[in-house]
């Protein structure tokens, strides 16, 4: 499979190997390699550098320039399908990095039309300045900031609805019911329902007596909802002082229309300022300001939560007042006394086992917001050191986050009421009523849910830039940089010290080293290991300027190595204590158990781990090549990059290596096994980012195809496994381990001779596995590996047609090579659980040669409910992305107006997806509904 997607990215390659007339290159949306004498500076790890000096492992988005033709409302829209080498991770890593202007900050409090310039620093070389937290890989944002020149007023706004794509399907009562008799006689109970029960909730002819609830019904649901969002920016300045703000609101209600769930609604309202002062002409000073106010308003209860789960016979949400008997002295007293009469004629529903449902939640249970509020501040200045060495600089920033959150709204208690039928002369009544629960509203306003968190980053250095001779161009810089936070809820900071040291040399932007390293400090290892050392070295060459060359059809080519070895914490973390800290050291704690009369009775003492003075950084080891350039005045340009590498001494408890007489086993447990570094993962693969530019006639076409593939691979693990088959070590890292399904057993003689299965008693229907071992025994020692849950192949396309004052922009983005396992309660269906309609297709005496699915059951279904590859699927798609259209109202329209310039766009996101899976990809259970977007838009330059 490796080899396939390699000849794919090859085969583009040579399609696009015909010189043409190019086209003015849109992949400068995702890097432009300009042979002018203004380079485009590109933000990377405490400095800017020219585009031009970008080493292998670092790829930059224009995003200000990509929100000229595509429309977004996330920060890392683009990051995906316009590079390569990003897919949910950085080359195939997890946990990522991301810096907002120096600071540590959440990619999801910034927006787009915030944002300059998206920089993503993958290699090991690129991201070692910012120490251990940033191991494994950055995102750096880089929001704007004011120009010089007149003040200039730019509005944006949007509209637009959201469709849902698909919901999911389950039974209605009579199926329901029908199925559920089906799964008692499988497992030799009597059936539940009567024939007669069944045939009045198939009829529909009294709904509220025999009930058949959908909660996806039109009823209760819209067919759209709306989100609008309007935005202005301001700019403008002078040699002394240029000023940016922006703000704007957005607001979005959900597709739930039901009593208070129809004032559902998400809004956002923020703010953000900077200033840049030239205090003199050797001090400048910038000044950064963000707020951000997110409110989450609902109505109590989890609406689509209960949709995937309240099985439809069971409650009547709303009961007609008709239904009551009018001399019935004592049911209307009891119906009156209620709060909740809906529109004057319904009364809430409830039964024993369902006192409250989410309709009634709606009306009667009160509403809940979610509150946050996010303050960011950070300050720099720039002091220019000349008077002491020209190129020298000192530089400061400090930054101070706080965001706090809470849920605020009212809880009320509600009656319910359960009626009695009676059949009056064929006619259905209601002859009494039992009520379930009391209405009670206390008026006081719930606070719950406090959270706080602050953030504090700060780094200083000096860095020192020359030109000798006109060609030799040398760069240093030593960096302190640290940040910490402090959440709510943790007794110890989560902290991030480093001393960073960097050397670069140029000659003539054709020959390239640099140096760059980092002196990571962790207060999660021993004292005498916490402070680490991380050494990369990066070689670049530019052929293109050797005399050798001469003409060629090469405008600019780069090739660069890189390798390093870079310490980090991350990784120092388990299960019970993920902030990492005193894994080293010896726990003793007060046991559950107590001793005997003859010691007092007192709780014992038992170890939990023991000490680990040897305990070090992980290591993460890499080398890497990268190739970027650009063909027949930018008619193709490319970046490839290869990497490989390891994680090198991840922590764990290894049991394989210390006597068995470490851990105490059985009841009480002890262990004086110690946290080592000891499991070791290898990773490798390659990325590539190709754009095609050409022009058309009047059209200008950009095609940009970009993506990514990896390999992971645990080379080393704790374990100790019986049978080899069972080793994680030589497989992905992120594997699916189960069993190997026979398909079914067809009748007793098939259980008879087949192993024994240890996952409860099985009948003809159920799931047949494999014995791997030969032990005659299926059980958790015949589990293989059954393939990736993680993406190995990530695709992504972009298109971009601009003729006249139109702009045509179009992306998609491919995911191959995974696999999944229908694990959800849509899928396993046990117990009492309702049912979807996947159960049609089970299997029964009748269609046991074409059934595909076990058969049904009311036990727990531990046989068939478990991980194999009876439930696997390949995760294999292709989604349509976004689509807009833009136009620009031409400037000779609007000349003797105030109005500079008008652009308006339609756009749609989510459109399409492509793959054998469709319906299981856009199906959501449990939560809201996956849409398609539809927007309009107006942007107005003034």
């Amino acid at each position: 499979m490796k080899h396939k997607y390699i000849g794919l990215a090859i085969c583009i390659v040579f399609v696009f190997h015909v010189p043409r007339t190019a086209a003015k290159p849109d992949s400068a949306d995702a890097m432009t390699w300009e042979n002018d004498t203004v380079r485009k500076k590109v933000e990377v790890a405490f400095r800017a550098i020219d585009e031009q000096d970008l080493m292998g492992g670092i790829s930059v988005i224009d995003v200000e320039k990509m929100t000229n033709k595509a429309y977004t409302t996330y920060s890392l829209s683009f990051v995906e399908n316009l590079i390569g080498g990003v897919s949910g991770n950085i080359w195939g890593m997890d946990e990522y990095l991301v810096v907002i202007d120096g600071m540590i900050r959440d990619a999801n409090n910034v927006l787009p039309t915030e944002i300059q310039q998206i920089t993503v620093l993958k290699g090991a070389a690129a991201v070692v300045l910012y120490g251990s937290r940033a191991a494994k890989g950055v995102i750096q944002i880089t929001t704007k900031r004011g120009k010089e020149g007149d003040p200039t007023i730019r509005i944006r706004a949007n509209t637009g609805i959201h469709t849902p794509k698909s919901y999911p399907k389950y039974l209605g009562s009579a199926e329901y019911m029908t199925l559920y008799n089906e799964a008692r006689v499988n497992d030799g109970l009597d059936p539940s329902f009567s024939i007669e029960e069944i045939y009045r909730h198939a009829s529909g002819e009294n709904p509220y007596r025999y009930p058949d609830l959908n909660m996806y019904a039109s009823e209760y649901l819209r067919k759209m909802y709306n989100r609008s969002e309007a935005i202005a920016e301001i700019t403008g300045g002078n040699q002394r002082v240029k000023y940016y703000t922006t703000t704007g609101y957005s607001r979005e209600n959900s597709l739930l229309k039901v009593a208070n769930n129809a004032d559902n609604y998400v809004s956002r309202l923020f703010v953000r300022g900077n200033l840049d002062i030239n205090i003199r002409d050797f001090l400048t000073i910038q000044a950064d300001a963000n707020v951000t106010f997110y409110d989450s308003y609902s109505a109590r209860g989890d609406w689509w939560a209960n949709a995937a789960t309240l099985r439809p016979h069971r409650v009547s949400p709303l009961i007609p007042l008709s239904y009551l008997e009018e001399n019935d002295i004592f049911s209307w007293p009891t119906i009156h006394a209620s709060n909740y009469i809906i529109d004057g004629k319904y009364f809430l529903g409830g039964t024993q086992l369902h006192p409250t449902n989410p309709i009634a939640d709606a009306y009667a249970a009160g509403d809940n917001k979610f509150v946050s509020r996010q303050f960011q501040f950070n300050t720099r200045f720039d002091l220019n050191l000349k008077s002491l060495l020209e190129g020298l600089h000192f530089r400061a920033k400090y930054g101070i986050d706080y965001a706090s959150t809470y849920n605020q709204g009212y809880s009320n208690e509600y009656a319910t009421f359960e009626p009695l039928w009676v059949d009056y002369a064929g006619t259905d009544m209601i002859g009494s009523v039992t009520q379930y629960g009391t209405d009670r509203k206390t008026g006081d306003e719930i606070i719950s849910n406090s959270a706080y968190r602050y953030t504090y980053n700060f780094s200083g250095q000096f860095d020192y830039t020359h030109t000798f001779n006109s060609d030799h161009n040398v760069f240093g810089m030593i960096v302190a940089n640290t940040w910490q936070r402090q959440e709510s809820g943790q007794y110890h900071r989560l902290t991030n010290v480093n001393l960073g040291l960097q050397a670069s040399y140029n000659f003539q932007q054709k020959y390239y080293l640099d140096f760059s390293s980092a002196f990571p400090y962790s207060a999660k290892l021993p004292e005498g290991n916490r402070l680490g050392f991380s050494p990369t070295v990066t070689l670049g060459w530019r052929p293109v300027k050797e005399d050798f060359f001469g003409e060629s059809m090469f405008d600019d080519l780069v090739l660069t190595v890189s390798g390093g070895i870079i310490s980090q914490d991350m990784d120092i973390a388990t299960d019970d204590n993920p902030m990492g800290y005193y894994l080293y050291k010896t726990v003793l704690e007060r046991s559950g158990w107590y001793s005997w009369a003859d010691l007092g009775g007192e709780a014992a003492t038992s170890f939990n781990r023991g000490e680990s003075p040897d305990m070090t950084f992980v290591k993460r080891k890499e080398f890497n090549l990268g190739l970027r350039g650009s063909l027949w005045n930018q008619l193709l340009t490319f970046d490839f990059n290869y990497f490989t590498g390891k994680m090198d001494g991840d922590i764990t408890q290894p049991h394989s290596i210390y006597p068995i007489y470490f851990t105490q086993v059985g009841y009480p447990t002890s262990s004086i096994m110690p946290y080592i570094n000891y499991n070791i993962d290898d990773r490798s693969g390659f990325d590539f980012s190709m754009y095609l530019n050409r022009k058309v006639s009047e059209v200008d076409l950009t095609l940009g195809v970009n993506g990514m593939y990896f390999t992971s691979k645990a080379a080393r693990r704790d374990e100790s496994f019986e049978f080899d088959h069972l080793s994680r070590v030589g497989h992905p890292v992120n594997g699916l381990w189960g069993l190997q399904n026979l398909g079914f057993f067809n009748d007793q003689a098939d259980i008879d001779n087949s192993p024994e299965q240890k996952f409860g008693e099985p009948k003809p229907g159920d799931i047949k596995y494999k014995d791997q071992n030969g032990d005659n025994i299926i059980d958790s020692n015949d589990e293989v590996f059954l393939g990736r849950w993680d993406t190995p192949f990530r695709l992504g396309l972009n298109f971009t047609a601009k003729w006249h004052n139109f702009t045509f922009f179009a992306m998609a983005d491919g995911f191959f090579g995974g696999y999944g396992l229908k694990n959800s309660s849509y899928y396993w269906v046990r117990s009492d659980n309702k049912y979807s309609e996947i159960v049609r297709n089970r299997w029964t005496e009748e269609t046991k040669d074409t059934a595909t699915y076990p058969r049904l059951t009311t036990t727990n279904g531990d046989n068939n409910f478990r991980n194999s590859d009876f439930w696997l699927y390949k995760t294999d798609r292709l989604n349509l992305s976004q689509v807009q259209l833009t136009y620009d109202i031409p400037e000779a329209s609007l000349q003797g107006s105030f109005i500079k310039g008008v652009r308006v766009y339609m756009s749609g996101y989510n459109l399409l997806t492509i793959s054998k899976e469709r319906k299981h990809f856009e199906m959501n259970i449990g939560s809201a509904p996956q849409t398609r977007f539809y927007n309009i838009g107006v942007i107005g330059t003034f």
